[in-house]
């Protein structure tokens, strides 16, 4: 009889919102874009921001659509995303962890870098989690 294996297979029931391997590489490329300088805490709280918007009702239903919606992530808008083909193995884990439920964050919804807005909008957001030099707010 062989052992069962020691980690989840990356198929959607393993984790809590609907994902393809394609939705978790996507999701593992933005959180690369959006934060590979950061700790991995940081990392999977983006990667959890993603998933608490598929979970809202304010916000589309994919993962892909909610990263995709014009404006919402940097990375997205400078192409950075683009440029990310293949992401590194911490990436991958952080976006697994936020499919798996990790919220850190404690909801949020929103992320930035206070050293690189001036948005008074986002300031104005309700701060939640402080992660490297990241700010995560509702």
């Amino acid at each position: 009889m062989t052992a069962a294996p020691q980690h989840k297979s990356h198929d959607k029931t393993s984790f809590i919102i609907p994902a393809t391997k394609e939705d978790l590489l996507l999701l593992a490329r933005l959180i690369q874009a959006e934060a590979e300088a950061e700790p991995l805490e940081g990392m999977i709280a983006v990667g959890a921001v993603v998933v608490n918007r598929v979970r809202h009702p304010d916000f589309t239903d994919t993962i892909y659509a909610v990263i995709m919606e014009p404006g919402q992530f940097e990375s997205v808008g400078n192409n950075r995303l683009a440029s990310v083909k293949a992401p590194n193995e911490d990436s991958v884990k952080a976006a697994t962890k936020a499919l798996e439920g990790v919220d850190l964050t404690n909801g949020a919804l929103f992320f930035y870098n206070p050293q690189l807005t001036d948005n008074q909008w986002i300031r104005s957001k309700k701060v939640k989690m402080v992660s490297g030099n990241h700010l995560f707010v509702v």
